[in-house]
């Protein structure tokens, strides 16, 4: 696999970058530094917010090892149409200086919009078949980026994020938000107590978490990191699926509710704050400084099959 030649350098960056997070989070005499968030997990990894950061030492950190970063999104069915605002914010916005990888997988692919693309950014379009349920497309995921990890992107990148088309960026996503293992606090929940999240519940499903167990509720939309950890991640979490299936069992919310329960067990190196993953319907809170990347406003009964 391609991440094997540099493993050693972005394991020594990624450990840096994690002393200095530390340092700048908690012992830094910086008068804006961030007391209003927490912003390191019980288990230490770090939770990024605004503020808790130095941009041009991480990026000098990074940017010189050459990575390159893979980004899945599903354009399928009237999907598409979310893709070129996805493309040219990210082109703004997203891992610049970097080089990346858009993998997109529709099932329109003569509907794929044309973008100009940043020096080492590239776009390659995998055709997948469409549904008339958009559970089923949810649930193949996982699948699809398992398979694709294993015939194309083991080869081509260092890092993955797997996002949801249907978003905007609107600020830096950079090298701070790379990690072995990356989450992101889902908008919705990151004020609440884990008795409040929407887990699975139900024992007889594979993503079941006891009402007093969980760390944070993630979003479905974003996951990312090693190319290796998050084949496996998908890979999991598609047998898992699976199996409830040949159970007779959905989770409550699909991949989200499977993606929950495996890093319950494995834990995230590191933590994005809802800056990464906010919703334009949602009104900006105090704690939310910059909103970097958020899902747009939509009509689900329009855009959705079977809904």
């Amino acid at each position: 696999m391609r991440y094997i030649k540099p493993y050693v350098l972005i394991v020594i960056a990624g450990t840096f970058s994690l002393l200095w997070y530390v340092y700048f989070s908690f012992f830094s005499e910086r008068p804006n530094r961030r007391t209003d968030v927490v912003s390191v997990t019980p288990w230490l990894a770090p939770i990024v917010w605004e503020g808790t950061f130095d941009p041009v030492l991480i990026d000098n950190i990074y940017k010189p090892m050459n990575l390159t970063i893979a980004t899945t999104v599903f354009a399928v069915g009237k999907y598409v149409r979310f893709l070129q605002d996805f493309l040219e914010t990210a082109e703004k916005h997203f891992m610049v200086g970097f080089n990346v990888h858009y993998y997109v997988f529709t099932d329109r692919p003569d509907d794929v919009p044309s973008v100009n693309l940043n020096q080492g950014r590239h776009l390659r379009v995998i055709q997948v078949p469409g549904s008339n349920r958009w559970q089923e497309i949810s649930a193949r995921r996982m699948e699809i980026i398992q398979t694709t990890i294993e015939r194309q992107i083991r080869r081509e990148a260092d890092y993955i994020f797997c996002l949801d088309v249907d978003s905007k960026f609107h600020a830096r996503w950079g090298s701070e938000s790379l990690g072995r293992l990356v989450a992101v606090i889902h908008p919705g929940y990151y004020e609440q107590t884990h008795d409040r999240f929407p887990y699975e519940r139900r024992p007889a499903s594979t993503a079941y978490i006891p009402m007093d167990e969980g760390d944070y509720y993630y979003g479905g939309a974003m996951f990312g990191g090693y190319v290796a950890d998050v084949y496996t991640l998908t890979k999991v979490c598609w047998n898992r699926f699976e199996e409830d299936t040949r159970n007779y069992i959905q989770a409550a919310w699909q991949e989200e509710s499977h993606l929950n329960r495996y890093l319950l067990d494995n834990k995230p190196s590191k933590v994005l704050s809802p800056e990464y993953l906010w919703q334009d319907l949602k009104a900006k809170t105090k704690e939310v400084k910059v909103i970097r990347f958020s899902g747009v406003i939509k009509n689900y009964a329009e855009v959705r099959p079977n809904v």
